[in-house]
């Protein structure tokens, strides 16, 4: 089979998969995407580790379950804030752990540990926060989200490919281009106000704003993950999706902008 058509059927699939997951319902959403959150978190342990630093896998993927349950809050409404705190006993476990373990870099160790639930659980934990915004589950806006995303990332590749002359970032990205970036937040603004006219949920202005985040935050991210290859050395971050890479690969986008959409909301929501 052809890497193109490769790339297509498992795009399909992985999309088909993903957007029944939130169309379902809370439950089946906030299932998928702990079970995505902690395949990118293994992702992170084994791109990480080296003859020297090794992550502690079984206890970070353990405390990443859990940090992804408290901060997405499950369906639970009536619980206090409060038991977020939970999360900082949790951390310092991590710490306890290396004790017993007799490695040869001990805080790089807990460092790498505790970073990746930070770079890989925490995020799509908060996409469970912007999903039931007004309390209650609405699919509308994770669709809306998403949408936003595939189209940030859609501009910036058909507009750089065309007229993309100015490197934006050529010692961690050769490809990316400043005519890129720019046609990628001028016709995903344009999308929003689009979306704005399907989904009230938000205001035109409001999604204009969301789509400005993705389109900003989310080239950083990627930009991030390109750099985090860069330094070891390697093209993907898995291959658990043919054609496409690893989970990091296809939410690098999604693990910077999610945090900043999140906050913007909740200060002005």
């Amino acid at each position: 089979m052809s890497n193109f058509w490769q790339r297509t059927i498992t795009g399909i699939l992985f999309i088909t998969v993903l957007i029944g997951s939130i169309l379902i319902g809370q439950i089946s959403f906030q299932v998928m995407f702990l079970i995505i959150a902690l395949l990118g978190l293994d992702e992170f342990y084994k791109l990480i580790k080296t003859e020297h630093r090794e992550p502690n896998v079984h206890l970070g993927l353990f405390i990443g379950a859990v940090t992804y349950i408290l901060v997405s809050g499950v369906s639970f409404d009536n619980i206090p804030p409060s038991y977020l705190s939970m999360i900082y006993p949790l951390f310092g476990i991590i710490f306890f752990a290396e004790l017993y373990r007799k490695k040869q870099d001990p805080f790089g160790n807990i460092a790498t540990t505790i970073l990746g639930i930070i770079y890989a659980i925490v995020p799509f934990a908060l996409l469970n926060k912007v999903a039931a915004l007004h309390i209650y589950y609405n699919s509308n806006i994770i669709i809306g989200y998403f949408v936003l995303q595939w189209s940030s990332d859609t501009f910036a590749y058909l507009v750089g490919i065309t007229i993309g002359k100015r490197r934006l970032f050529a010692r961690i990205s050769p490809k990316k281009s400043w005519e890129g970036f720019i046609g990628s937040l001028l016709l995903t603004t344009a999308a929003s106000q689009i979306l704005a006219h399907y989904y009230t949920e938000f205001s035109a202005i409001d999604w204009a704003i969301i789509s400005l985040i993705i389109v900003i935050t989310g080239t950083f991210g990627d930009l991030v993950e390109s750099l985090m290859k860069r330094s070891l050395n390697i093209k993907d971050s898995g291959n658990i999706l043919p054609g496409h890479g690893g989970i990091l690969d296809r939410f690098d986008g999604l693990l910077l902008s999610t945090p900043f959409i999140w906050a913007y909301l909740e200060i002005f929501y």
